[in-house]
């Protein structure tokens, strides 16, 4: 605009325009890609081992899948102190990425049941570094104004990396692993998990060439202000290897007490992530056992979940935006409580054959239609939480909201073992399905007006993107179209 200088004269005010990236070096976005690759690789395959190699019982299976997830979940906060203590964020990211790839080759070389097990508890505690160094080194080393972009990056980077993984698993295994006799199958099984491991190692090297140590430090309590950071995230709860990309777990919030509304949600989460789990825990001895397909076959149905999901990163944040938050997440929930049955034996048995080509379509489509459900419900129960929430207390809500699913996964994972191995596939399946829905119904009770949400059209003639209740919106909107017939 037009301003006067000191002489007298008219000048031109022009702005400085904003780069497009703060940062000298984006490049280490890039080393989470192979350690992407191999958790991909690692998430089915690593219960298909114990199932092959050491013939182990379910419940061993389905309790050496949640030790990883046990020991991530204190680790997570302790490696996130540490390196708030300790000024090089870049030693501990290429310690844990060295770490967690030495732990995946040690695991395909182990040869008993108890140091397999062991193992996958060392990895947990290597990987869990990954996710809260990686984003506040992120948040670091960027202009805030692209926060939302480079967190939404990453996930994409998580989504590929992890989509690639098992369409390797599954290409290996199909030419490597389709021998009569088991110990081919156990050498191609171990030495696919040897590549993941090998991943992980070239993680750690790109992260040490890439990374730059920021110049400056950001306190985590001053992280809940970055809500929306969350939107750009997803997170599935197919596995407790799924890196969990939240810095909101590790605030500090004030300490104003959580309305009993917020309750009322953080409940519900807990218990519908108790049924996520009852469900998926026990979904790769159930893909051996009951559907009896193959490993090749196996990572075809991880796939399948992997890619929808991928693919619906930001189709879902738009729906949510031209939508109700709960309206999006119960239709969500609701969803995968009629998917849940149609995995059950009952269903399948009478159109196909166990370990047929068609039972392999049939679940893999059934579990990408549990993927979708999961973009969708991913973004939304966030952002429930999040217009839910008063500003003061929205970092310590979300804290709790990442403990809860946290606490409610191993609890599901858990059950679900002892259920599987006790009841059967029929019975813990149809429990899951019923858990999903209690926890739908909690959330009803919530008030819908406070989440109704404008578009982002209206947004921008409303000059606002606060959540308003409906009436408020109407007679906005007729204001507006008021305005407009006076100008005509």
């Amino acid at each position: 605009m037009p301003c006067r200088a000191p002489d007298g004269a008219i000048s031109l005010e022009v702005k400085t325009p904003v780069p497009i990236r703060a940062s000298s070096n984006d490049l280490w976005f890039f080393s989470y890609l192979p350690l992407s690759v191999s958790d991909g690789i690692a998430t089915p395959l690593v219960p298909l081992l114990a199932l092959v190699e050491f013939r182990a019982q379910p419940i061993v299976v389905i309790l050496i899948i949640a030790a990883s997830g046990i020991s991530q979940v204190p680790f997570t906060i302790l490696w996130g102190n540490l390196s708030d203590r300790i000024s090089h964020r870049k030693f501990f990211l290429v310690g844990s990425f060295l770490a967690t790839g030495a732990a995946l080759i040690l695991i395909a070389l182990a040869h008993s049941i108890y140091t397999y097990f062991w193992l996958n508890v060392a990895e947990g505690l290597a990987s869990a570094a990954s996710a809260p160094i990686g984003t506040m080194l992120l948040l670091e080393t960027r202009h805030k104004r692209w926060w939302p972009q480079d967190i939404g990056l990453f996930g994409l980077i998580s989504g590929i990396g992890t989509t690639a993984g098992l369409a390797t698993g599954f290409a290996w295994l199909f030419v490597f692993g389709t021998g009569a006799a088991s110990v081919i199958l156990v050498r191609a099984l171990t030495s696919l998990l040897i590549t993941a491991g090998a991943l992980a190692l070239l993680s750690s090297m790109l992260a040490w060439a890439w990374i730059e140590e920021p110049l400056h430090r950001i306190e985590r309590r001053t992280v809940a202000e970055l809500l929306n950071l969350q939107r750009g995230i997803v997170e599935r709860f197919l596995g407790f290897r799924r890196r969990i990309a939240s810095i909101l777990e590790l605030t500090r919030a004030p300490e104003d007490p959580l309305p009993p509304r917020e309750w009322l949600f953080l409940a519900a989460l807990g218990i519908m992530s108790v049924g996520f789990f009852l469900f998926y825990g026990p979904f790769p001895v159930y893909l051996v056992e009951v559907a009896k397909l193959k490993d090749s076959q196996v990572f075809i149905v991880y796939l399948a979940s992997a890619a929808a999901s991928t693919s619906l990163f930001f189709p879902s944040g738009k729906a949510v935006e031209w939508h109700s938050p709960k309206l999006v997440f119960l239709e969500s929930l609701v969803a995968r409580f009629a998917l849940i049955p149609l995995f059950l034996p009952v269903i399948f048995t009478v159109a196909f054959a166990a370990g047929s080509v068609g039972l392999v379509g049939w679940l893999a489509l059934l579990n990408a239609l549990m993927g979708v459900t999961w973009a969708f419900m991913s973004t939304a129960s966030t952002l429930f939480l999040v217009r839910l929430a008063g500003r003061a207390s929205r970092g310590r809500a979300l804290g709790l909201y990442n403990a809860i699913a946290g606490f409610g996964g191993l609890l599901g994972t858990i059950a679900g073992a002892l259920a599987y191995s006790m009841y059967g596939v029929t019975i813990t399946y149809t429990a899951a399905a019923i858990v999903v829905l209690v926890g739908a119904a909690l959330l009803t009770p919530i008030p819908y007006h406070m989440f109704a949400v404008a578009s982002s059209a209206h947004r921008r003639r409303l000059g606002t993107t606060r959540a308003v209740g409906p009436g408020v919106l109407r007679r906005l909107r007729r204001a507006v179209k008021t305005k407009h017939r006076l100008r005509a």
